[in-house]
């Protein structure tokens, strides 16, 4: 051992073998790897750049969404009164002509009941069955031992589903029992029951006396439009008037209130600015990651197919059609969105302001998503941009009849009936429609249209997808940043046995050494007693 320790530390020689073994070792490595920290580094830069355009076509769309959804880039109605009604657009409604006089004559209300007050919320109501019975059907709520109390009542009445909430209201007089039922006259509720134990203090109805009082009455809201009385079961309704949502806050006779409409026509300017704007600046990015160059001076990107189907989508915008209704504008280019030498994106303003003019509403439909039916035999349900841009067509369609729901086919495959309803099944591009049947057809076409935000979802999310080119990029870069973890182990590996084989040669070359110095001493040692011998 003493020897071995002796030789590999250079005893014999002299020299530092550890040192330099280490030298010779690192000397034959050091190319291999230069070369792996080059492709690492690399690797590492066009996963980190991917990501960086990734995040921003994706920041860029949702940004777009974002400004679209808000409402800002389409003609919203408008009231003078405020305080009582409130008003704003359905999607995908065009409002520009909006012109119309509503009056509130009177506000839904939700019948109310209350019983005779209790001591506690503890007590006992009584045993039995409670029969509640409204639109919805007939319900019965059973009260035992488990439940006799009016907490137990509560829980009973919530808990039967019919909608109608029951809670327990406590003061200084002691505790009651609340219901409440769905707003409407045809959401009146009734209770009854042929318990004599105490629960009979619960009933309700025209024939009934020494049960619940009456707070409050079911009633319909009633509405004047254009002097024309309407009945609604709910203050919230949007089928009074056509692409409008309208919130009743206070019923006022007589007062009479005017709707109209406010176009977007500064917003729609700046909007068109701020895409220019951003969308020059993911180019920029991307120019950036995709400039030519050799080693350090090329971007990290530069060749990569994604990329470069991402500029090519990207670059078609101006002349995508993003809508086809009417004569006017159907691309950002015929609204002035130009596409200069180098890529980038320029507004002529002049035009955007004159085919805002001439032409609001078509610049409008440009941003925003709207999908309408061929025919009045069809009314779609499902709501705007819940289904895939495109155009498809609905077959053999039957309205419901009796028990029997309605049916009929979407491009070829048979949709789900649902009582009225007609629901694209699961697979079909068609996925999230809803319509409804209010009549029998052979055929109609239902389009959906993306507007300038679902354009660009599309592109990112084609882009994105799993098996899209950025999905095939960041699978073919991770896929290389494993073979080169792989190199990297493998190169470890060889190096180790380069530095364990250069060690044991010099070590052996140390034991000749060090064998050859003892034979010299031994020699000289002889040498020198035979010349004393002599002497």
């Amino acid at each position: 051992m003493d020897s071995s320790i002796a030789a590999s530390l250079g005893i014999g020689s002299g020299l530092d073998i550890k040192a330099l073994v280490k030298q010779l070792s690192d000397a034959q490595r050091a190319p291999k790897d230069a070369q792996i920290e080059r492709r690492e580094t690399l690797n590492a830069a066009r996963i980190s750049t991917l990501a960086e355009v990734s995040g921003a076509i994706d920041n860029f769309s949702n940004a777009l969404s974002s400004l679209i959804s808000g409402g800002s880039l389409f003609t919203q109605p408008t009231v003078s009164e405020p305080s009582l009604l409130s008003v704003k657009a359905v999607a995908g409604a065009r409002l520009g002509g909006l012109s119309a006089e509503l009056e509130v004559v009177q506000l839904a209300k939700a019948q109310t009941l209350e019983s005779a007050t209790f001591s506690a919320r503890t007590d006992p109501v009584g045993q039995g069955t409670l029969t509640l019975a409204n639109a919805n059907g007939s319900f019965d709520i059973v009260i035992d031992a488990s439940n006799d109390s009016l907490e137990g009542l509560a829980a009973a009445i919530n808990a039967a589903g019919a909608g109608v909430v029951a809670s327990i209201v406590t003061d200084a007089n002691g505790s009651r029992l609340m219901m409440k039922g769905a707003t409407g006259q045809a959401n009146a509720f009734t209770l009854s029951t042929a318990a004599t134990g105490g629960l009979e203090r619960f009933a309700f109805g025209p024939s009934i006396t020494g049960g619940m009082s009456q707070a409050q009455a079911a009633q319909d809201a009633i509405v004047k439009l254009d002097g024309v009385t309407i009945n609604r079961s709910s203050n919230s309704f949007s089928d009074v008037v056509a692409g409008v949502q309208i919130d009743l806050k206070k019923a006022e006779p007589g007062t009479i209130i005017s709707l109209g409409a406010s176009r977007p026509t500064a917003e729609i300017t700046q909007g068109m600015t701020d895409f220019v704007a951003a969308y020059n600046e993911l180019m920029a990015l991307i120019n950036e990651a995709t400039k030519a160059g050799a080693g350090e001076d090329g971007g990290p990107l530069r060749g990569d197919v994604g990329v470069r189907q991402m500029m090519r989508q990207l670059s078609q915008m101006t002349s995508m059609a993003l809508t086809s209704q009417g004569d006017g504008p159907h691309s950002l280019a015929e609204i002035g969105v130009r596409t200069n030498r180098d890529g980038t994106l320029s507004l002529d303003t002049f035009r955007l302001q004159e085919q805002l003019v001439n032409n609001p509403d078509a610049v409008e439909a440009l941003f925003n998503p709207t999908q309408w039916s061929s025919s009045s035999a069809v009314t779609i349900q499902s709501a705007v941009g819940r289904v895939k841009p495109g155009t498809y067509t609905l077959t053999n369609l039957v309205p419901m009849s009796g028990s029997t729901p309605a049916s009929g086919m979407v491009d070829g495959v048979a949709m789900t009936g649902v009582d009225t309803n007609l629901v694209a099944p699961a697979g079909s591009a068609a996925l999230g429609l809803i319509v409804t049947v209010n009549s029998a057809s052979p055929s109609v076409t239902i389009t959906i249209e993306p507007g300038l935000g679902g354009a660009l979802k599309m592109i990112r999310d084609a882009l994105r997808d799993r098996e899209g080119p950025f999905g095939a990029t960041n699978k073919r870069l991770t896929e290389e940043r494993d073979d080169i973890a792989d190199m990297k182990a493998l190169n470890e590996e060889r190096s180790q046995r380069y530095y364990n084989q250069l060690l044991g040669t010099f070590t052996a070359m140390e034991r000749q050494v060090s064998s050859f110095k003892a034979t010299q001493s031994y020699l000289d040692q002889q040498i020198k007693m035979w010349t004393n011998d002599r002497g």
